[in-house]
């Protein structure tokens, strides 16, 4: 059964393309099992096989190097971790509902430290709305994305990189993948 989600940055976008089928192949070929690939956006679940978490993102982004020819940023996350995401309810379901934009969640390396948090969080606005998880930042912009003032540059400068789902898409992969 798949125990791990891999959510890439960068595939699929900027002109750069894998199959789904080869996306998965790349994985099969590393010794991983269950593989299955979820849209065409980089969202890569697995068995690990026992293998240490902190070994298989750095593995992973080696191979992606190897066969696509750039670096691709690995965001690595348990079936646990998946289904706390997916679970987590950051904002008054009310708020969300309202909203004319759509949840999304920012996956990072690492738990941001409590000072970096409440100067991400400073960033918030009445159109922008920002809370964490354990590794994610949660965020519902009330348009669409590209319409947002908000200040992802800085964020980013904050949190280093990371890489956003939506969080309907981070539920459905724990529906689908990681349920029970």
């Amino acid at each position: 059964m798949a125990d791990h989600a891999a959510f890439l940055r960068g595939i699929n976008v900027g002109g750069h393309r894998i199959s789904n089928a080869e996306l998965g192949s790349v994985f099969e070929q590393m010794g991983f099992g269950e593989v299955a690939v979820f849209r065409a956006s980089g969202n890569v679940v697995f068995d690990a096989g026992g293998e240490g978490a902190a070994a298989i993102a750095p593995r992973i982004e080696e191979a992606l190097d190897e066969t696509l020819g750039y670096a691709v940023p690995v965001f690595l996350r348990s079936a646990t971790e998946v289904r706390a995401a997916a679970a987590h309810e950051p904002f008054d379901p009310e708020i969300v509902a309202a909203s004319k934009g759509k949840l999304q969640v920012a996956l990072l390396s690492e738990r941001p430290t409590n000072s970096v948090r409440a100067d991400v969080l400073g960033l918030a606005t009445g159109a922008d709305r920002l809370a964490f998880g354990e590794r994610e930042l949660f965020w519902l912009p009330s348009g669409g994305t590209l319409e947002s003032e908000l200040d992802q540059k800085t964020i980013e400068g904050l949190l280093g990189p990371s890489t956003m789902r939506t969080k309907g898409t981070i539920e459905r992969i724990a529906a689908k993948h990681f349920a029970g």
